[in-house]
């Protein structure tokens, strides 16, 4: 979506949400009054103006009212490289878009998307995997949100 150009209002209750990685962005979109996520989508794609194109069209399509990052910590959480490159995509989007960004802890999520899609007879497709893992991330936005609050 261009900078200048006229943005459509925002769809109450929609959000998406992004697992990043250096090669490929998981993509979750969940209803923040319904506090259901769905996987989305795989932009498998290392060049950040084919990555930002993507992200746009998904913007444009389904106008959310907020972005969920993933944020990836060690275990004992701490950050790493990844966190860093992770916020950094997070400040992009808010940047780019003028959305609300929250960062979600993603802690074990590639783990648990691995199992869920293996005991689906998925567990080798990596697309699939990385937007499990973002539909785990909104999921896990969406439960920690107080009882009896749409947001």
């Amino acid at each position: 979506m261009a900078a200048d150009a006229p943005r459509r209002p925002s769809e109450p209750g929609t959000l998406l949400a992004f697992d990043f990685g250096t090669r490929r962005i998981g993509v979750a979109l969940g209803n923040r009054l319904l506090r259901v996520a769905h996987p989305l989508t795989t932009i498998d794609a290392e060049a950040n103006a084919v990555r930002f194109a993507a992200i746009a069209a998904l913007v444009d399509e389904w106008r959310p009212e907020r972005l969920v990052v993933g944020r990836p910590l060690h275990l004992d959480g701490t950050g790493h490289a990844m966190t860093l490159a992770a916020e950094r995509f997070a400040r992009q989007l808010e940047g780019r878009f003028a959305l609300p960004v929250t960062a979600v802890d993603e802690r074990l999520t590639t783990q648990e998307a691995k199992a869920l899609l293996a005991a689906s007879g998925r567990g080798a497709d990596r697309g699939a995997r990385d937007a499990e893992a973002a539909r785990l991330v909104l999921q896990a936005y969406f439960d920690g949100l107080p009882s009896g609050e749409g947001g």
